[in-house]
């Protein structure tokens, strides 16, 4: 399907095609493909098929029948990209292998002569979902999202050259390259920034040639390890690669059926006894259609830096659904997710694809209640917390659009995964033995990112994930009148809470244990606790500045540090936030364009939940945030911390909300707010409360 999803929800498009047409003859053309046992992991298909309809009567000439044509395009052979053959987990799909001499070129045009194809063969009706009687494998509803975004970028420089010289500039000044009958190639070439694009290699002659274009986030050194990623000298190309064999005729552009992930390419040609040409080597790039509309800017022009490397690495993982990588996975995890639903509600104002994730999550839902941990996939994982985080993007959903029939219909899937981890719990009130695969986070002491307890016996950490959820529950089902389920769900998270204190607390320490044998300590049970209010509010601080300052407690990494700047903000010491940013400030000096999925040494060089800064520098450095469910009111709580100026602007549903914030003298802020019509709220300085109204404000901040 166009929009990925599954069976039962097979994603159609409608597209308006009178901007094509002209008058007399007029020919539309598709591809079709199945990549089989090789697809990639997030494409749930059955078999090959194509299905086009017109919108009325009028249009009906076009319909897929069987005065269509078809060809099997023999050209093509796939070849598997995955661990065995990258060393990393891989599941984007294979890469192409394509032979000119058997492409049928100019296909696609008029005047091409189809005598030789088959007439198509019709294997059933095509049915939407929910009808009586269903005649196919494939469940039709409409496309949620608009069409991917697609744009020419400039071409990559060229850094190296063996057995051929080019300028840095070659490919972007439109120059031709030339390579001789009888002699081995290499370009080594550098689009200076990570990208997702279709690549465009435009040949002439060659017959006989054998082509390759290599794909790679980072070079790697004599050790295959990364290094700087601007840096070249001593360092080699390995990654996925595409191959290409001319037929030898003038202008073949060759390109790929689903698109690359690269910053650095190498350009390898072994020719035969006629000359090759490149005649261009160029890219398309593609994703979400994602409008930046969020402003953020600050003296401090670090900030600016890791904006707007957060918003790149947001937006190459964001396509047809949200991608935790782009370049070895492309899957949409729940953990991932939301963070990345924010990011785009903040930075974009777009819910589309968060609408889409949501739905796709409870889609999901196996018999025991759980979601799956990814979806849509064609290998069922089960990550027990992702499906409590899922919980908790439904109710950020909740929070910053008035949609209550959305959020309603998924009271049943909440049910469901909440009564899972129910019946999971141990006599003694903590969650434990519990299956498939518990993942909390990347640090290093779990295994496999699996916290202590979770597999063998009891978890303070997955314990308190469960009464985060449960709290958000709480007031899902109390806002939708189901009163009897958010008091059972509030007593339950309770007890749970009650039991952490009671089997986990360690008071030497001052700290919650990761299990009741209390041996190990992390920084992310006691976030837990402190979002979940297991620590009292006048507490807080301290055990977070604690937990902050002992190096022997297990770290969070990248993504749970999400988690910790709620923690940070919840305890009063959002002020501090800009402090935790030092690992973002590192990966700009390694000459990284996106944010890493881990601190090095790392696998992915894009992870899109590395990209909280997005989100976070405006909703806890200017502090916009909703103060009411559908985002009907604001609450502005800045956290500028040394910052002497901060500027931030946030797409809300009815407009802009605006903040500019700038030292005042004698000591304090200023303050310059502007509401959309229809928006009210508050300001929250240092405790105390200002009354915000629409249009703009002037507010003295006092220190």
């Amino acid at each position: 399907g166009p929009a990925r999803g599954d069976l039962w929800h097979w994603r159609f498009e409608t597209l308006d095609i009178a901007q094509y047409l002209h008058p007399g003859e007029n020919l539309l053309a598709a591809v079709a493909w199945n990549c089989g046992p090789d697809a990639p992991c997030a494409q749930m298909s059955f078999e090959t098929a194509f299905l086009l309809q017109g919108d009325t009567p009028l249009e009906a000439a076009v319909n897929t029948d069987s005065t269509w044509k078809v060809l099997e395009n023999q050209s093509y052979t796939p070849q598997p990209a995955n661990a065995a053959t990258l060393g990393a987990y891989t599941v984007v799909g294979p890469m192409d292998n394509i032979d000119g001499a058997r492409y049928p070129w100019g296909w696609e045009q008029p005047g091409y002569s189809d005598q030789s194809w088959s007439n198509a063969v019709l294997n059933g009706p095509a049915t939407p979902r929910g009808i009586r009687w269903m005649s196919n494998h494939w469940h039709l509803v409409p496309r949620m999202i608009p069409p991917m975004e697609k744009k020419r970028q400039d071409p990559p420089l060229v850094r190296r050259g063996e057995g051929v010289t080019a300028k840095p500039e070659f490919f972007r000044q439109g120059n031709k390259l030339t390579i001789a009958p009888n002699t081995q190639a290499t370009l080594l070439l550098d689009q200076s920034y990570l990208t997702t694009a279709y690549p465009e290699l435009t040949v002439s002659g060659g017959r006989g040639a054998q082509i390759s274009l290599t794909y790679a986030e980072a070079l790697l050194d004599s050790l295959g390890n990364k290094a700087n990623r601007d840096s070249v000298t001593g360092m080699h190309i390995f990654g996925y690669a595409d191959h290409y064999r001319p037929d030898g005729g003038e202008n073949r552009q060759f390109s790929s059926l689903w698109f690359r992930t690269f910053r650095y390419l190498e350009l390898k040609a072994e020719t035969a006894g006629q000359p090759l040409v490149i005649e261009a080597l160029t890219s398309r790039t593609v994703g979400y259609p994602f409008e930046r509309r969020a402003v953020f800017n600050s003296d401090d022009p670090t900030l600016t830096k890791i904006w707007d490397v957060g918003w790149r690495t947001a937006r190459l993982c964001a396509g047809e659904t949200y991608f935790d990588c782009p370049y070895y996975e492309q899957l949409n995890y729940a953990g991932d997710t939301r963070i990345q639903a924010l990011i785009s509600l903040y930075a974009s104002g777009d819910d589309r694809l968060m609408r889409k994730a949501i739905t796709q999550f409870d889609d999901s839902r196996i018999p025991d209640g759980l979601t799956q941990s990814r979806y849509p996939s064609n290998v069922t994982q089960i990550i027990p917390p992702y499906s409590l985080f899922w919980i908790a993007m439904v109710h950020d959903y909740w929070m910053h659009r008035d949609d209550p029939e959305f959020v309603r219909s998924f009271l049943p899937g909440i049910q469901g995964v909440l009564g899972w981890f129910e019946r999971h719990l141990t006599k003694n009130g903590l969650l434990g033995h519990l299956p498939w695969w518990n993942f909390v986070d990347w640090a290093n002491e779990y295994d496999s990112g699996v916290c202590p307890g979770a597999d063998e016996g009891e978890t303070s950490v997955i314990s308190l994930q469960y009464v985060y959820a449960l709290q958000y529950a709480e007031e899902l089902f109390q806002a939708c009148g189901r009163i009897a389920e958010a008091d059972h769900y509030r007593e339950l998270a309770a007890g749970i809470s009650q039991a952490v204190k009671a089997r986990c607390w360690n008071e030497q320490r001052g700290l919650y244990a990761e299990t009741p044998e209390q041996k190990q300590f992390s920084q992310h049970a006691n976030i837990m606790a402190i979002l979940t209010g297991l620590v009292p509010q006048p507490e807080q601080p301290g055990m977070l500045e604690k937990f902050l300052s002992e190096p022997d407690l297990i770290q969070c990494t990248f993504y749970y540090r999400f988690y910790l700047t709620r923690a940070l903000k919840k305890a009063g010491l959002a002020d501090r936030y800009l402090e935790t940013l030092a690992p973002w400030e590192k990966m700009l000096e390694i000459g990284l364009t996106t944010f890493a999925e881990n601190p090095e040494p790392t696998r992915s060089d894009c992870h899109a939940w590395s990209a909280s800064p997005v989100y976070d520098f405006l909703a806890t450095v200017c502090g916009i945030e909703p103060a009411e469910p559908g985002f009907k009111k604001v609450r502005i709580e800045p956290h500028p911390g040394g910052l002497k100026q901060v500027r931030g602007s946030l797409p809300h549903p009815l407009g802009p909300v605006e903040l500019a914030l700038s030292q005042a003298g004698g000591g304090g802020y200023s303050a310059e707010i502007t509401l959309p019509a229809g928006l009210s709220g508050e300001l929250v300085w240092r405790g105390k409360s200002t009354e915000l109204h629409p249009g703009k404000q002037q507010i003295r901040l006092a220190d």
